[in-house]
């Protein structure tokens, strides 16, 4: 059962670890995310998971979209549009990261997360004063 107003957003390495068999305690943390949480995901997360699944891991494409679909099923899905894009801008900007990570963070705002669990950024920095980065496997 999910909790309520507990908004989290996943960035694609929460995800990649939870259809990964390499790491099975990432895996574990990460699909307790997905379950326990109200999880979100941006279509660039989406698009990052499908590259990473076929590029890196080598699964079909037909894997690949199963892992979509069902990502869409588990979590809530943020359609990245160009307000999005202009407010990465404005993050980068401001908090100096890189667009793409930025472009993690625009959508995590947009969707009212409090959390963004993530593995490649500033584990414990709050964006905004409204939103927390939070590395779950340290």
């Amino acid at each position: 059962m999910k909790l309520m107003n507990n908004k989290v957003f996943l960035d694609t390495n929460i995800l990649v670890y939870a259809y990964s068999n390499t790491e099975l305690d990432k895996q574990s943390i990460a699909r307790k995310l997905i379950v326990e949480c109200d999880s979100y995901v941006s279509t660039q997360v989406l698009q990052e998971l499908t590259n990473t699944l076929t590029k890196k891991f080598h699964n079909s494409w037909e894997d690949a979209q199963n892992a979509v679909l069902e990502s869409c099923k588990n979590n809530l899905l943020h359609i990245n549009e160009v307000g999005t894009i202009v407010n990465a801008c404005d993050i980068a900007l401001k908090y100096h990261f890189s667009f793409y990570n930025s472009l993690i963070i625009a959508p995590a705002l947009e969707s009212g997360c409090s959390t963004l669990y993530s593995e490649d950024m500033h584990n414990g920095q709050f964006i905004e004063d409204r939103l927390k980065i939070v590395n779950p496997f340290v």
